[in-house]
């Protein structure tokens, strides 16, 4: 994949669309793995599939008995399922060329197997530079990339419903682009 102008800015080349991810995972994965169809996650470099596996049905001592056990069936469903999985994982990265990354979870506990850690190159000014120097100093973050994670992250839980109103208001626009006329 190469890089290329795409009128607003410099951009990865396109890769195919995704739109219908869900509906081929919801096609290809084994039946009782889930306990209904799994959460996708989608963008340009990574497709991420997080399931809910069946309820624990014994009974805990205490709340961190029962993290523990969750703990325990998330790992157990990992190493069971791991040469299925990395089958799947290949047949979409080729047909979406993009890697597949994992997870489960259960009850309040999710874990995620396998991520992308993708590099971004952004431009700050001095103010931006300060506040990421700041939580480096008081320990909140190891380096600037990870305080500049952790910041991202943050807003993210705070924006969330702002950012998916924006998401679909790009998907209007997007649909809106497509019907107009082509000027290429």
């Amino acid at each position: 994949m190469g890089r290329g102008w795409k009128g607003r800015g410099w951009q990865q080349a396109e890769v195919p669309s995704a739109d219908d991810a869900a509906a081929w995972f919801g096609g290809r994965l084994p039946d009782g793995w889930f306990t209904g169809d799994p959460e996708l996650t989608v963008d340009r470099e990574e497709i991420l599939i997080v399931g809910e596996l069946p309820a624990l049905t014994g009974d805990y001592a205490d709340d961190a008995a029962r993290a523990a056990a969750a703990d325990g069936r998330i790992s157990r469903f990992r190493e069971e399922t791991r040469d299925e999985r990395i089958e799947i994982a290949r047949q979409a990265e080729h047909r979406y060329q993009r890697k597949v990354a994992w997870g489960a979870k259960l009850g309040g506990t999710t874990v995620h197997f396998t991520t992308l850690s993708v590099p971004v190159m952004t431009r700050l000014r001095q103010p931006e530079r300060l506040v990421l120097d700041t939580l480096v100093d008081a320990g909140v973050a190891r380096s600037r990339s990870e305080a500049l994670a952790w910041a991202v992250r943050l807003v993210g839980e705070h924006a969330d419903a702002w950012l998916s109103e924006l998401r679909e208001a790009m998907t209007k626009v997007d649909d809106l682009r497509s019907k107009g006329p082509d000027l290429g």
